[in-house]
């Protein structure tokens, strides 16, 4: 897998970065027709998935169908990875279905939004690294922790349940679904299970056609036949679920046979079922969870392009990715889109499918506009149940279980805890709270950590390069490891804790281990300075990087005569000792011989 560019230039970053390098490999009819395939196939996956996506979510299906359409299309062309397919996805559904009950579908789209002008931001200020710096257990934590919701949340239809409320929180709906236990539909559930078994075993049939296309059929298929013969079999559709009303006043049942159009998110409907009021306080509410979107939006866009990447052998640019995310997701809203990102199994799909330019992704727009204006009849009778069992399918494929089950057994036992806190946080509370106190103990982890590595020995004069040739009454001590704000406690107990010979004339402290300090480890040598001070010894630093000794130097620490020196490497530690004993005027006696060469 190859790693994410770090660039460190001061330009822009260039708008449809992937798009760009494709051109500028070359592109001819061989591509296109590969694009085309390509996009035809993950086109067919992502129509189920959209409108499964959009429900779980809290909206009506096609808003899922728009997003995968406007925003598809936008972040295809104005990307950075060639391969990524965008869309709803699966991780935003814990975010995005609290974001719907509290503000309504208007409050979804500008959070939405606000999203989306948050990556922009994030790509002009060439974050496109952070996904290096999210500690592995905290993203597979909270990836499986978001899988068990999804899977939580197709109980429901799945099993043809009626609740009488929908909770937000896992444990409490839990509760609802064993109270609603009397309202089972077996209907519901066959057709369920029938689904699942189609998703299942039809890849060992190696047949062209898309799993989650057949299950679609298969599904829809076999709720017909069986109304038809046992007219009691009567599973829940999207036709039953959902409505719509036309401009012209005209309804129907299911999806409206019709594009995407403009409308501006604040005039649809909020929690109360009126346009929103655009106001700072509706703002102030959407902005943390917009950021959580953003990031989490960022994330998924990242490591999805990076996946690619090592599936393919290509570069992505991380900055034009956030900033071609961000324009998706600021624009889709205007036309009924939901919150999107990229998407790992359809952008997996792409790849496989010989894709070889983002027109690949732009194609797959295209299919599910196509699929919305035609079949939106048919595709109102699609079951609940056929879509629960899809999503489940994704949980499972996201949950990764075998992957977390092996972490748990061989990682060490602190990345075990951040793991399984950030899972359970996930399941119990939200995501937000998981992320949070996750980072928090992933960094207490690596501090610790760090701080392990920092060490302070006696350095020993018989074998020891450095000391080799000093004089007797110089005493040397090797500083190991990063000297910051986490191991000061260590750092100030270590220096502290020197014992020093009498007759003694000055320290010799080699730092050419040192990598890092920060303010806390430039007090840290200020007390060891001033504490030689009073015991009248002097102090030689040894083997400081320039960038250390810089800080140091405007730190205060300076160089003094007979007190203070630094020294570059043994050879400048030998004369700054002996200008240092001279200033100093301690006993020649105990200044070693000099070589037999001199």
């Amino acid at each position: 897998m190859n790693p994410i560019p770090h660039d460190t230039s001061t330009r822009l970053p260039a708008l449809a970065a992937g798009l760009r390098a494709v051109l500028r490999e070359g592109y001819g009819r061989r591509d296109l027709a590969r694009d085309l395939l390509a996009g035809v196939t993950v086109g067919i996956i992502a129509i189920p998935l959209a409108m499964a996506l959009a429900i779980a979510s809290g909206a009506p299906p096609q808003y899922g169908l728009y997003t995968a359409i406007v925003a598809g299309a936008i972040i295809a062309l104005l990307g950075g990875s060639r391969y990524s397919v965008s869309g709803p996805t699966a991780a935003f559904i814990v975010l995005l279905l609290p974001i719907t009950q509290h503000y309504g579908l208007g409050g979804l789209m500008l959070a939405g939004l606000l999203s989306g002008l948050i990556l922009i931001a994030m790509g002009l200020m060439r974050m496109g690294a952070l996904i290096q710096y999210i500690p592995y257990p905290v993203t597979t934590g909270f990836t499986a922790g978001i899988a068990v919701v999804i899977a939580v949340l197709q109980v429901k239809d799945f099993f043809g349940l009626t609740l009488e409320s929908e909770a937000s929180h896992v444990p409490q709906r839990l509760m609802d679904y064993l109270q609603a236990a009397g309202s089972f539909n077996p209907s519901d559930t066959l057709t369920g299970v029938v689904t699942l078994l189609i998703l299942i075993y039809w890849d060992r049939l190696r047949t062209p056609i898309p799993r989650h296309l057949a299950a679609l059929i298969g599904g829809a298929t076999l709720a017909w036949i069986a109304h038809l013969i046992f007219p009691a079999f009567d599973p829940t559709t999207l036709g039953d679920r959902f409505s719509y009303t036309l401009a012209n006043g005209e309804t129907g049942q299911g999806i409206p046979p019709l594009p995407p159009h403009f409308a501006a998110p604040w005039t649809l409907p909020g929690a109360n079922g009126q346009p929103l009021e655009l106001n700072l306080a509706l703002f102030q509410a959407l902005l943390g969870p917009a950021l959580t979107v953003a990031l989490l939006g960022a994330i998924e866009s990242l490591l999805c392009a990076t996946v690619a990447d090592g599936m393919t052998g290509k570069r992505h640019d991380p900055n034009s990715e956030l900033i071609g995310q961000g324009a998706g997701n600021v624009i889709a809203p205007f036309f009924g889109g939901i919150p999107a990102t990229a998407a790992l199994a359809r952008t997996a799909a792409n790849v496989r499918a010989g894709a070889r330019s983002p027109l690949a992704a732009l194609t797959h727009a295209g299919v599910v506009l196509l699929a919305m204006l035609a079949l939106a009849p048919v595709l109102s009778h699609v079951p609940m149940a056929t879509l629960a069992a899809l999503l489940l399918i994704v949980a499972w494929n996201m949950s990764e279980v075998h992957h977390v089950l092996r972490i748990v057994r061989t990682a060490p036992r602190q990345d075990v805890v951040v793991l399984l806190t950030c899972l359970g946080l996930t399941v119990v509370f939200d995501m937000v709270l998981a992320v949070g106190v996750g980072m928090v103990l992933a960094a207490f982890l690596f501090i610790h950590r760090m701080a392990a590595l920092t060490d302070l020995g006696l350095l020993d004069p018989d074998n020891t390069p450095l000391m080799r040739d000093m004089p007797e009454d110089v005493i040397g001590y090797a500083m190991r490891g990063p000297l910051f704000f986490g191991a000061a406690q260590k750092a100030m107990s270590l220096l502290e804790g020197l014992r020093f010979d009498r007759g003694k004339c000055l320290v010799l402290l080699d730092m050419s281990n040192v990598p890092a300090i920060d303010m806390t480890g430039i007090v840290a040598l200020q007390s060891l300075y001033d504490g030689l001070r009073e015991r009248q010894l002097g102090l030689v630093i040894c083997g400081v990087s320039p960038r250390i000794e810089a800080k140091l130097r405007r730190a205060g620490l300076h160089v003094e005569t007979g007190k203070l020196a630094y020294a570059n490497d043994a050879m400048q530690a030998r004369l700054a000792v002996l200008e240092m004993r001279a200033a100093r005027q301690c006993s020649a006696s105990s200044e070693p011989a000099p070589p037999p060469n001199t």
